[in-house]
């Protein structure tokens, strides 16, 4: 007498393209993010350039990452000087731009960013 086999056996569904398309919306955010974050837009710029929304916030990064290295160096130069104090404030505007962006990420929306995101369409990548 031959063994019977197990006909019962429980097999798990293999989600296929919803959570594929999900890791790709998550992997545009986390793209998304990294160009509000100073030197690190370096890497969306390498991976998902060709990406539309990518594109977008990689193009305000590029801006938004110049304007901090000027206020950098100018707060270097005016280190010891009463400007010191207006180079940190305008520090302090470049995060306030860095976390609009971020948002926007979040929330998927293409809005360019107040006084830098004019700028923005001038870049060619």
């Amino acid at each position: 007498m031959e063994p019977t086999q197990n006909q019962t056996s429980e097999t798990t569904p293999v989600p296929t393209a919803p959570v594929k398309q999900n890791l790709t919306e998550q992997n545009v955010t986390v793209m998304g993010v990294l160009c509000y974050l100073g030197p690190l837009i370096i890497i969306p710029y390498m991976t998902d350039r060709d990406n539309s929304f990518v594109k977008f916030h990689i193009k305000q990064g590029v801006i938004l990452f110049g304007v901090e290295v000027i206020i950098y160096i100018l707060g270097s130069i005016f280190l010891f000087s009463g400007l010191y104090q207006i180079i940190m404030l305008l520090n302090l505007g470049t995060f306030i731009l860095a976390i609009m962006g971020i948002i926007n990420v979040v929330g998927k929306k293409e809005v360019p960013l107040p006084l830098i995101g004019q700028f923005a369409n001038k870049v060619k990548i």
